[in-house]
Protein backbone atom coordinates (compact mmCIF):
# COMPACT_ATOMS: atom_id res chain seq x y z
CA UNK A 1 0.00 0.00 0.00
CA UNK A 2 1.34 3.43 -0.98
CA UNK A 3 -0.05 6.75 0.24
CA UNK A 4 -0.55 9.23 -2.61
CA UNK A 5 -1.59 12.19 -0.45
CA UNK A 6 -3.71 12.96 2.61
CA UNK A 7 -6.87 11.58 0.95
CA UNK A 8 -5.89 8.65 -1.28
CA UNK A 9 -3.75 5.50 -1.27
CA UNK A 10 -2.69 2.90 -3.86
CA UNK A 11 -2.99 -0.87 -3.51
CA UNK A 12 -0.62 -2.82 -5.80
CA UNK A 13 -1.50 -6.44 -6.61
CA UNK A 14 0.08 -8.92 -9.03
CA UNK A 15 -2.21 -8.09 -11.94
CA UNK A 16 -3.69 -4.71 -11.11
CA UNK A 17 -3.26 -1.39 -9.35
CA UNK A 18 -6.17 0.28 -7.55
CA UNK A 19 -6.60 3.68 -5.90
CA UNK A 20 -8.88 4.14 -2.88
CA UNK A 21 -9.97 7.07 -0.77
CA UNK A 22 -9.39 6.83 2.98
CA UNK A 23 -13.09 6.03 3.32
CA UNK A 24 -12.48 2.87 1.26
CA UNK A 25 -14.21 4.00 -1.94
CA UNK A 26 -12.41 3.19 -5.22
CA UNK A 27 -11.08 6.20 -7.16
CA UNK A 28 -11.37 5.92 -10.97
CA UNK A 29 -8.03 5.66 -12.81
CA UNK A 30 -7.55 8.11 -15.67
CA UNK A 31 -4.74 7.21 -18.07
CA UNK A 32 -3.02 10.20 -19.67
CA UNK A 33 -0.31 10.12 -22.32
CA UNK A 34 2.86 12.17 -21.80
CA UNK A 35 3.65 14.06 -25.00
CA UNK A 36 7.43 14.17 -24.51
CA UNK A 37 9.31 12.35 -27.28
CA UNK A 38 12.47 10.17 -27.09
CA UNK A 39 14.38 12.83 -29.07
CA UNK A 40 13.72 15.35 -26.32
CA UNK A 41 15.43 13.04 -23.82
CA UNK A 42 18.72 12.84 -25.75
CA UNK A 43 21.58 15.33 -26.19
CA UNK A 44 21.07 15.72 -29.93
CA UNK A 45 24.75 16.30 -30.66
CA UNK A 46 25.38 18.80 -27.85
CA UNK A 47 28.16 18.16 -25.35
CA UNK A 48 25.78 18.49 -22.40
CA UNK A 49 22.04 18.49 -21.77
CA UNK A 50 22.38 21.93 -20.23
CA UNK A 51 23.75 23.45 -23.45
CA UNK A 52 21.03 21.73 -25.48
CA UNK A 53 18.39 23.11 -23.14
CA UNK A 54 19.85 26.62 -23.32
CA UNK A 55 19.45 26.44 -27.10
CA UNK A 56 15.91 25.07 -26.81
CA UNK A 57 14.65 28.20 -25.08
CA UNK A 58 13.33 29.91 -28.20
CA UNK A 59 11.16 26.90 -29.04
CA UNK A 60 10.21 26.41 -25.39
CA UNK A 61 8.95 29.99 -25.15
CA UNK A 62 7.01 29.52 -28.42
CA UNK A 63 5.35 26.47 -26.86
CA UNK A 64 4.53 28.45 -23.72
CA UNK A 65 2.86 31.20 -25.75
CA UNK A 66 1.04 28.80 -28.07
CA UNK A 67 -2.36 28.52 -26.39
CA UNK A 68 -2.27 31.59 -24.14
CA UNK A 69 -2.95 34.34 -26.68
CA UNK A 70 -6.16 35.19 -28.55
CA UNK A 71 -4.65 35.84 -31.97
CA UNK A 72 -7.90 37.33 -33.31
CA UNK A 73 -7.95 40.00 -30.60
CA UNK A 74 -4.15 40.13 -30.34
CA UNK A 75 -4.34 39.92 -26.58
CA UNK A 76 -3.41 37.56 -23.72
CA UNK A 77 -6.11 35.02 -22.92
CA UNK A 78 -5.07 32.14 -20.63
CA UNK A 79 -7.79 29.46 -20.90
CA UNK A 80 -7.00 27.89 -17.53
CA UNK A 81 -7.97 31.15 -15.81
CA UNK A 82 -11.33 31.64 -17.56
CA UNK A 83 -13.47 29.82 -14.92
CA UNK A 84 -11.91 32.01 -12.21
CA UNK A 85 -12.18 35.47 -13.80
CA UNK A 86 -14.71 36.78 -11.28
CA UNK A 87 -12.61 35.68 -8.30
CA UNK A 88 -9.46 37.11 -9.85
CA UNK A 89 -11.14 40.48 -10.32
CA UNK A 90 -11.51 40.61 -6.53
CA UNK A 91 -7.95 39.53 -5.64
CA UNK A 92 -6.25 42.04 -3.32
CA UNK A 93 -2.90 40.35 -2.72
CA UNK A 94 -0.85 37.42 -3.96
CA UNK A 95 1.68 35.36 -2.02
CA UNK A 96 4.22 33.82 -4.39
CA UNK A 97 6.00 30.76 -3.02
CA UNK A 98 8.92 28.92 -4.61
CA UNK A 99 12.43 27.54 -4.02
CA UNK A 100 15.78 28.06 -5.72
CA UNK A 101 15.63 29.18 -9.33
CA UNK A 102 11.82 29.22 -9.27
CA UNK A 103 11.99 31.77 -6.45
CA UNK A 104 14.04 34.08 -8.65
CA UNK A 105 11.28 33.81 -11.25
CA UNK A 106 8.84 34.66 -8.45
CA UNK A 107 10.78 37.85 -7.63
CA UNK A 108 10.50 38.97 -11.26
CA UNK A 109 6.81 38.04 -11.13
CA UNK A 110 6.35 40.41 -8.19
CA UNK A 111 7.50 43.31 -10.37
CA UNK A 112 5.16 42.23 -13.18
CA UNK A 113 2.12 41.85 -10.92
CA UNK A 114 2.61 45.14 -9.15
CA UNK A 115 3.30 47.10 -12.35
CA UNK A 116 0.70 45.57 -14.68
CA UNK A 117 -2.05 44.43 -12.30
CA UNK A 118 -1.42 46.84 -9.38
CA UNK A 119 -1.81 43.91 -6.97
CA UNK A 120 0.40 43.69 -3.88
CA UNK A 121 2.65 40.63 -4.13
CA UNK A 122 5.07 39.15 -1.63
CA UNK A 123 7.60 36.39 -2.29
CA UNK A 124 8.44 33.62 0.16
CA UNK A 125 10.91 30.78 0.26
CA UNK A 126 8.91 27.56 0.21
CA UNK A 127 10.83 26.42 3.28
CA UNK A 128 9.77 29.50 5.29
CA UNK A 129 6.18 30.21 4.24
CA UNK A 130 4.26 28.00 6.64
CA UNK A 131 6.49 28.74 9.63
CA UNK A 132 5.80 32.46 9.72
CA UNK A 133 1.99 32.06 9.95
CA UNK A 134 1.34 34.16 6.82
CA UNK A 135 -1.56 36.60 6.82
CA UNK A 136 -3.96 35.37 4.15
CA UNK A 137 -7.49 36.68 3.63
CA UNK A 138 -10.44 35.56 1.46
CA UNK A 139 -9.26 37.89 -1.33
CA UNK A 140 -5.70 36.52 -1.26
CA UNK A 141 -4.33 33.98 -3.71
CA UNK A 142 -1.25 31.83 -3.34
CA UNK A 143 0.89 31.40 -6.45
CA UNK A 144 3.24 28.40 -6.35
CA UNK A 145 6.06 27.84 -8.84
CA UNK A 146 7.91 24.56 -9.37
CA UNK A 147 9.46 22.95 -12.45
CA UNK A 148 8.83 19.40 -11.25
CA UNK A 149 5.70 19.98 -9.21
CA UNK A 150 7.21 17.71 -6.55
CA UNK A 151 9.27 20.22 -4.54
CA UNK A 152 8.58 19.24 -0.92
CA UNK A 153 8.68 22.73 0.62
CA UNK A 154 6.47 24.20 -2.10
CA UNK A 155 3.95 21.40 -1.63
CA UNK A 156 3.92 22.08 2.12
CA UNK A 157 3.19 25.76 1.38
CA UNK A 158 0.35 24.73 -0.91
CA UNK A 159 -1.11 22.62 1.89
CA UNK A 160 -0.85 25.53 4.33
CA UNK A 161 -2.65 27.78 1.88
CA UNK A 162 -5.38 25.19 1.42
CA UNK A 163 -5.88 24.90 5.19
CA UNK A 164 -6.42 28.66 5.35
CA UNK A 165 -9.05 28.48 2.60
CA UNK A 166 -7.03 30.46 0.07
CA UNK A 167 -7.14 29.56 -3.66
CA UNK A 168 -3.87 28.30 -5.10
CA UNK A 169 -2.49 28.78 -8.61
CA UNK A 170 0.42 26.60 -9.73
CA UNK A 171 2.95 27.32 -12.47
CA UNK A 172 4.48 23.98 -13.33
CA UNK A 173 6.19 22.06 -16.13
CA UNK A 174 5.23 18.47 -15.30
CA UNK A 175 1.70 17.33 -16.01
CA UNK A 176 -0.10 15.35 -13.32
CA UNK A 177 2.55 16.25 -10.75
CA UNK A 178 1.45 16.52 -7.14
CA UNK A 179 1.43 20.34 -7.21
CA UNK A 180 -0.64 20.37 -10.40
CA UNK A 181 -3.19 17.94 -8.93
CA UNK A 182 -3.50 19.67 -5.57
CA UNK A 183 -3.83 23.28 -6.80
CA UNK A 184 -7.10 24.97 -7.73
CA UNK A 185 -5.63 26.20 -11.03
CA UNK A 186 -2.51 25.14 -12.91
CA UNK A 187 -0.79 26.85 -15.83
CA UNK A 188 1.76 24.61 -17.54
CA UNK A 189 4.93 26.20 -18.86
CA UNK A 190 5.21 23.57 -21.64
CA UNK A 191 9.00 23.78 -21.56
CA UNK A 192 9.44 20.08 -22.34
CA UNK A 193 11.76 17.76 -20.42
CA UNK A 194 14.66 19.43 -18.63
CA UNK A 195 17.40 16.88 -17.86
CA UNK A 196 20.22 19.13 -16.63
CA UNK A 197 20.04 19.74 -12.90
CA UNK A 198 20.63 23.49 -13.29
CA UNK A 199 17.38 24.93 -14.61
CA UNK A 200 17.48 26.92 -17.87
CA UNK A 201 14.43 26.73 -20.13
CA UNK A 202 12.13 25.97 -17.19
CA UNK A 203 13.16 29.31 -15.68
CA UNK A 204 12.62 31.40 -18.82
CA UNK A 205 9.22 29.82 -19.47
CA UNK A 206 8.20 30.50 -15.86
CA UNK A 207 9.02 34.17 -16.48
CA UNK A 208 6.88 34.16 -19.62
CA UNK A 209 3.90 32.63 -17.79
CA UNK A 210 4.25 35.20 -14.98
CA UNK A 211 4.32 38.00 -17.58
CA UNK A 212 1.18 36.66 -19.28
CA UNK A 213 -0.60 36.14 -15.97
CA UNK A 214 0.18 39.70 -14.85
CA UNK A 215 -1.13 41.12 -18.15
CA UNK A 216 -4.29 38.99 -17.92
CA UNK A 217 -4.86 40.07 -14.31
CA UNK A 218 -4.22 43.71 -15.21
CA UNK A 219 -6.93 43.48 -17.88
CA UNK A 220 -9.39 41.85 -15.47
CA UNK A 221 -8.80 44.45 -12.77
CA UNK A 222 -8.80 47.39 -15.18
CA UNK A 223 -5.28 48.55 -14.40
CA UNK A 224 -4.33 47.93 -18.05
CA UNK A 225 -6.36 49.18 -20.99
CA UNK A 226 -6.93 46.84 -23.93
CA UNK A 227 -4.56 48.99 -25.97
CA UNK A 228 -1.81 48.62 -23.36
CA UNK A 229 -2.43 44.88 -23.09
CA UNK A 230 -2.27 44.47 -26.88
CA UNK A 231 1.09 46.19 -27.01
CA UNK A 232 2.43 44.04 -24.15
CA UNK A 233 1.11 40.95 -25.96
CA UNK A 234 2.69 42.03 -29.23
CA UNK A 235 6.07 42.54 -27.55
CA UNK A 236 6.15 39.13 -25.85
CA UNK A 237 5.38 37.42 -29.18
CA UNK A 238 8.73 38.74 -30.45
CA UNK A 239 10.54 36.91 -27.68
CA UNK A 240 11.46 33.64 -29.50
CA UNK A 241 13.17 35.68 -32.25
CA UNK A 242 14.98 37.86 -29.68
CA UNK A 243 16.13 34.73 -27.84
CA UNK A 244 17.68 33.28 -31.00
CA UNK A 245 19.54 36.56 -31.60
CA UNK A 246 20.83 36.57 -28.04
CA UNK A 247 22.05 32.96 -28.24
CA UNK A 248 24.17 33.95 -31.25
CA UNK A 249 26.63 35.50 -28.75
CA UNK A 250 27.86 32.11 -27.57
CA UNK A 251 31.24 32.12 -29.37
CA UNK A 252 32.04 35.54 -27.89
CA UNK A 253 30.98 34.36 -24.42
CA UNK A 254 33.04 31.16 -24.68
CA UNK A 255 36.16 33.19 -25.49
CA UNK A 256 35.46 35.64 -22.67
CA UNK A 257 35.10 32.81 -20.16
CA UNK A 258 38.74 31.78 -20.62
CA UNK A 259 39.49 34.99 -18.69
CA UNK A 260 36.57 34.83 -16.28
CA UNK A 261 37.33 31.30 -15.06
CA UNK A 262 40.60 32.56 -13.58
CA UNK A 263 38.74 34.75 -11.07
CA UNK A 264 38.20 33.72 -7.46
CA UNK A 265 34.97 35.55 -6.75
CA UNK A 266 32.04 36.97 -8.72
CA UNK A 267 29.52 39.72 -8.01
CA UNK A 268 26.30 39.99 -10.03
CA UNK A 269 24.63 43.39 -9.74
CA UNK A 270 21.27 44.60 -11.02
CA UNK A 271 18.52 47.01 -10.13
CA UNK A 272 14.73 46.93 -10.30
CA UNK A 273 13.35 43.98 -12.30
CA UNK A 274 16.90 42.92 -13.25
CA UNK A 275 17.99 42.40 -9.64
CA UNK A 276 16.43 38.89 -9.44
CA UNK A 277 18.38 37.99 -12.57
CA UNK A 278 21.58 38.92 -10.72
CA UNK A 279 20.54 36.37 -8.10
CA UNK A 280 19.81 33.76 -10.76
CA UNK A 281 23.11 34.36 -12.58
CA UNK A 282 24.97 33.97 -9.30
CA UNK A 283 23.11 30.76 -8.47
CA UNK A 284 23.80 29.23 -11.89
CA UNK A 285 27.53 29.88 -11.54
CA UNK A 286 27.62 28.42 -8.03
CA UNK A 287 25.59 25.35 -8.98
CA UNK A 288 27.71 24.09 -11.85
CA UNK A 289 31.19 25.66 -11.55
CA UNK A 290 31.43 25.74 -7.72
CA UNK A 291 32.77 29.29 -7.95
CA UNK A 292 31.97 31.68 -5.10
CA UNK A 293 29.39 34.14 -6.42
CA UNK A 294 26.95 36.62 -4.91
CA UNK A 295 23.98 38.46 -6.42
CA UNK A 296 23.04 41.89 -5.05
CA UNK A 297 20.80 44.82 -5.79
CA UNK A 298 23.39 47.30 -7.04
CA UNK A 299 22.36 49.98 -4.55
CA UNK A 300 23.42 47.68 -1.70
CA UNK A 301 27.02 47.29 -2.83
CA UNK A 302 28.16 50.23 -0.68
CA UNK A 303 26.51 48.73 2.41
CA UNK A 304 29.32 46.27 3.05
CA UNK A 305 30.01 44.09 -0.02
CA UNK A 306 32.23 46.68 -1.71
CA UNK A 307 34.89 45.80 0.88
CA UNK A 308 35.50 42.61 -1.12
CA UNK A 309 36.33 44.35 -4.40
CA UNK A 310 39.90 43.81 -5.65
CA UNK A 311 41.69 42.59 -8.79
CA UNK A 312 40.69 38.93 -8.41
CA UNK A 313 36.99 39.81 -8.19
CA UNK A 314 34.86 39.93 -11.37
CA UNK A 315 31.69 42.02 -11.26
CA UNK A 316 28.91 41.48 -13.77
CA UNK A 317 26.88 44.66 -14.26
CA UNK A 318 23.37 44.02 -15.60
CA UNK A 319 22.31 47.32 -17.14
CA UNK A 320 20.16 47.04 -20.27
CA UNK A 321 18.17 50.07 -21.30
CA UNK A 322 14.44 49.62 -21.86
CA UNK A 323 12.44 50.47 -24.95
CA UNK A 324 9.76 52.95 -23.90
CA UNK A 325 6.56 53.56 -25.86
CA UNK A 326 3.77 56.08 -25.70
CA UNK A 327 1.29 53.43 -24.59
CA UNK A 328 3.61 51.77 -22.06
CA UNK A 329 6.18 54.41 -21.02
CA UNK A 330 9.07 53.58 -18.70
CA UNK A 331 10.21 56.88 -17.15
CA UNK A 332 12.49 55.17 -14.61
CA UNK A 333 14.69 53.36 -17.12
CA UNK A 334 17.06 56.29 -17.69
CA UNK A 335 17.31 56.99 -13.95
CA UNK A 336 18.18 53.36 -13.15
CA UNK A 337 20.73 53.25 -15.98
CA UNK A 338 22.60 56.28 -14.58
CA UNK A 339 22.60 54.78 -11.09
CA UNK A 340 24.09 51.57 -12.50
CA UNK A 341 26.81 53.64 -14.20
CA UNK A 342 27.59 55.18 -10.82
CA UNK A 343 27.89 51.72 -9.22
CA UNK A 344 30.16 50.65 -12.07
CA UNK A 345 32.49 53.58 -11.41
CA UNK A 346 32.67 52.72 -7.71
CA UNK A 347 33.83 49.19 -8.52
CA UNK A 348 36.20 50.28 -11.27
CA UNK A 349 37.93 52.78 -8.98
CA UNK A 350 38.73 49.92 -6.60
CA UNK A 351 40.41 47.75 -9.24
CA UNK A 352 37.67 45.22 -9.85
CA UNK A 353 37.24 43.60 -13.28
CA UNK A 354 33.93 44.56 -14.93
CA UNK A 355 31.80 42.68 -17.43
CA UNK A 356 28.75 44.71 -18.40
CA UNK A 357 25.65 43.43 -20.16
CA UNK A 358 23.67 46.19 -21.83
CA UNK A 359 21.42 46.78 -24.82
CA UNK A 360 22.82 46.73 -28.34
CA UNK A 361 25.95 48.79 -29.00
CA UNK A 362 26.00 50.81 -25.79
CA UNK A 363 29.24 52.81 -26.26
CA UNK A 364 29.02 54.47 -22.87
CA UNK A 365 28.85 51.15 -21.07
CA UNK A 366 31.46 49.55 -23.32
CA UNK A 367 33.97 52.34 -22.70
CA UNK A 368 33.72 51.97 -18.93
CA UNK A 369 33.92 48.16 -18.84
CA UNK A 370 36.69 45.62 -19.32
CA UNK A 371 34.30 43.44 -21.31
CA UNK A 372 30.87 44.08 -22.78
CA UNK A 373 27.96 42.01 -24.10
CA UNK A 374 24.94 43.56 -25.79
CA UNK A 375 21.54 41.84 -25.79
CA UNK A 376 18.87 42.91 -28.31
CA UNK A 377 16.94 46.03 -27.34
CA UNK A 378 13.58 45.24 -25.81
CA UNK A 379 11.10 46.40 -23.17
CA UNK A 380 11.50 46.73 -19.41
CA UNK A 381 9.55 43.53 -18.77
CA UNK A 382 11.38 41.37 -21.34
CA UNK A 383 14.92 42.52 -20.48
CA UNK A 384 15.16 40.05 -17.54
CA UNK A 385 14.40 37.12 -19.85
CA UNK A 386 17.05 38.07 -22.40
CA UNK A 387 19.59 38.89 -19.66
CA UNK A 388 19.22 35.35 -18.34
CA UNK A 389 20.63 33.77 -21.50
CA UNK A 390 24.20 35.15 -21.46
CA UNK A 391 24.40 34.44 -17.72
CA UNK A 392 23.46 30.80 -18.35
CA UNK A 393 26.15 30.57 -21.02
CA UNK A 394 28.75 32.23 -18.81
CA UNK A 395 28.04 29.72 -16.04
CA UNK A 396 28.16 26.86 -18.53
CA UNK A 397 31.47 27.79 -20.17
CA UNK A 398 33.20 28.59 -16.87
CA UNK A 399 32.07 25.20 -15.56
CA UNK A 400 33.30 23.41 -18.68
CA UNK A 401 36.62 25.25 -18.40
CA UNK A 402 36.95 24.11 -14.78
CA UNK A 403 36.14 20.51 -15.67
CA UNK A 404 33.04 20.06 -13.51
CA UNK A 405 30.12 17.74 -14.26
CA UNK A 406 27.79 20.33 -15.80
CA UNK A 407 24.65 18.19 -16.01
CA UNK A 408 25.04 16.54 -12.60
CA UNK A 409 26.74 18.97 -10.22
CA UNK A 410 27.84 17.56 -6.89
CA UNK A 411 25.41 17.39 -3.95
CA UNK A 412 22.42 18.52 -6.06
CA UNK A 413 19.25 16.79 -7.26
CA UNK A 414 16.92 17.83 -10.07
CA UNK A 415 13.87 17.74 -7.82
CA UNK A 416 14.15 18.38 -4.09
CA UNK A 417 11.50 16.01 -2.75
CA UNK A 418 12.51 16.10 0.93
CA UNK A 419 12.59 19.02 3.34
Amino acid sequence: MIYLNDEEYVVCRKKQVEIFSFSGKPVPLVIKTIEWTPDQMEKGGYQHFMLKEIYEQGQAVSNTLENKIDHVQGIVNIPELAPHFEKLKQVSSISIVACGTARHAALVGKYYLEKFARVAADVDFGSEFRYRDPILNPKSWTLLISQSGETADTLAAQKESKLKGVPSLAICNVRESTLARESDVVIYTQAGPEIGVASTKAFTTQLVVLYLFAVQLGLLKGSLSEQQARELTSEVQKLPFLIENTLAMESKIEKLCTQLQKKNFFFFLGRDVNYPIALEGSLKLKEISYAHAEGYPAGEIKHGPIALIEKQVATLILSPQALSTEINPDPMSAVIYEKMMSNLQEIKSRGGMILSIGSGEDKKLQDQSDYYLGIPKTTWALNPILLTLPLQMIAYHIAVGRGTDVDKPRNLAKSVTVE
